[in-house]
């Protein structure tokens, strides 16, 4: 069952206020031709336009509706008057249509579906994210060229509609909500409708990357091409990101619940932008930690300067999100093969390999971490019965058995390390007794950086000797956390009400935004007062 779907229908008309609008409304729905009835829509959207700049507040929500029924009939009729304007016949009036966008959507290649004729149904569904006002929103889809990918841009995107007349010159805006939710109609200063969770939902339905979870964990090296960072908005050099790290056998697709839920805070939206890092999760964790470092490499390229990130790592994805926090330097390396680098013989793309997971410091772009159900010491399971058959599931290329073959020969490892016999997969990484998770618990993360845990309790309320049926307390806890939740939850706190709402204060407190629940649910005490965040990285 997908975990999202989406229900594409016929939008709920407004309740006419005017006899005119109404018959022009009935007009427009009458007519088989898409021009014809989009002409005839711009008929009754003139009027109740002419409605809302006279200060008709009244009239928004039927200009709303006609907006959105415009932009259905243009779409029916394959035209597009952002890229080059057109002629349109009410049968009564002859309207010169045109359209503007943001400069990143001019892509010949993008679609549009309005948001008023979508539902969405299944497990990872929530309340609409929307925020009140004048236009139709919408959910832009572009191509997915290299390009998009290149620049990190998802490529589901929010807009809302709205339409100017200026005698029989219409004007139809696609107007970015994250970069203002204001909109000048006729002289007035109005509030933009703006839907930050439908491009989120309708993605998710149609692309359906859930499914990759469990195929990139048993064959990581097939899906290679899918490890990257993505931004779920346009990206803002005045917010903060906060990046997404999921877990094993998952994808960012599992953070759904808690990005819509975060969204419908205006406090957030204000201040924050998304990102969400995805990768085939066969791997030790150690490897997709050093493709995330990659990204954000590339990321720091393309905006050089942005604020620092808050990084969110659920399960595997807070062992990952750790290693971007902890200094190491050569120090697991040592332990490993008892020399330096430089004194180490091993070349090629094996050492290259090695380096890259093995070689790293707490990065100066991420200025806080938020752990969440992460086993920092492992978890039984991947030590019994499950986890063995899931390690027998997984399949490695040659390459990494090349390497396997040269850390036999170059290392004196016991059967807690690597195993001599196969390449470690990303359950072997988990488990209390890998070497590589005996070694990282002796650094500390960085001191500069402050660091929270979220933790699921099943519900025996036996903490601290609890477990949410995956990791147990005593894995997921950190002595220096500034804070720490224990929920009510199975292995999935960051989808639970109490994880998510944790999350919320978290954000709030490092932006120095006040704090009230909104659900009623207690929060831990602060252990540091509230302070403004979100510098240029590296400033410190």
């Amino acid at each position: 069952m997908a975990p999202i779907s989406v229900h594409e229908g016929t939008a709920n008309p407004a309740e006419p206020k005017t006899v005119s609008v109404e018959k022009l409304m009935a007009t427009a729905d009458s007519e088989p031709d898409p021009m014809t009835a989009a002409g005839r829509t711009l008929d009754a959207l003139r009027v109740a336009a002419r409605a809302v700049v006279s200060g008709k507040d009244s009239a928004i929500p039927e200009y709303n509706y006609l907006t959105g029924r415009l932009i259905d009939h243009l779409i029916a009729a394959g035209v597009s008057p952002w890229q080059k304007s057109l002629e349109v016949e009410s049968g009564s009036t002859r309207y010169l249509l045109r359209g503007t966008e943001p400069a990143d959507l001019k892509d010949p290649g993008r679609t549009f579906v309005t948001c008023d004729r979508l539902s969405f149904t299944g497990r990872y569904a929530r309340e609409e994210a929307v925020s009140p006002g004048i236009g139709a929103p919408l959910v832009a889809f572009l191509s997915k060229n290299g390009q998009n990918l290149r620049k990190k841009q998802l490529p589901y995107r929010s807009v809302t509609a709205v339409v100017r007349f200026n005698g029989n010159e219409a004007t139809v805006d696609l107007l970015d909500p994250y970069e203002s939710l204001e909109v000048r109609v006729g002289g007035r200063t109005l509030p933009l409708k703006a839907d930050f969770g439908s491009n989120i939902a309708y993605g998710l339905s149609k692309e359906r990357i859930d499914k990759l979870g469990l195929a990139r964990l048993i064959n990581p090296s097939r899906y290679d091409d899918t490890a990257r960072l993505l931004m779920v908005q346009p990206y803002d050099p005045d917010r903060i990101p906060v990046l997404f790290v999921h877990g094993l056998q998952d994808t960012p697709a599992s953070f759904a619940p808690m990005y819509f839920d975060l969204m419908a805070d205006p406090a957030i939206r204000e201040k924050y932008q998304f990102w969400a890092f995805s990768y085939p999760s066969g791997y030790p964790y150690p490897m997709p930690a050093s493709l995330l470092r990659e990204q954000l490499d590339e990321v720091a390229a393309l905006h050089p300067g942005h604020k620092d990130i808050v990084i969110i790592g659920h399960s595997m994805g807070g062992l990952i999100s750790r290693l971007m926090v902890t200094d190491v330097g050569d120090g697991i390396w040592r332990s490993m093969f008892g020399t330096a680098p430089s004194e180490t013989s091993i070349s090629g793309y094996s050492r290259e390999l090695l380096e890259d997971s093995l070689l790293f410091n707490a990065r100066n772009d991420i200025d806080r971490a938020i752990f969440i159900s992460a086993p920092h010491r492992g978890s039984e399971l991947a030590t019994n019965i499950i986890g063995w058959i899931g390690v027998k599931l997984v399949r490695f290329p040659s390459t990494l058995a090349d390497l396997r073959n040269t850390l036999v020969t170059s290392l004196s490892l016991d059967a807690s390390g690597f195993q001599l016999d196969r390449f470690p997969s990303s359950i072997d990484t988990l488990s209390p007794t890998n070497r590589f998770v005996r070694l990282i618990n002796e650094y500390p993360i960085r001191s500069t950086i402050p660091y929270h845990t979220i933790v699921g309790d099943r519900g025996k309320g036996d903490t601290p000797d609890s477990s949410d049926g995956v990791v147990a307390y005593w894995s997921s806890h950190l002595d220096g956390a500034v804070s720490e939740k224990v929920v009510p939850s199975d292995h999935s706190a960051h989808q639970h009400p109490e994880g998510i709402e944790e999350v919320r204060r978290i954000l709030h407190l490092h932006a120095g935004i006040p704090y009230r629940a909104n659900r009623n649910l207690e929060a831990p005490p602060e252990k540091e007062p509230f302070r403004p965040l979100g510098r240029p990285h590296g400033r410190r």
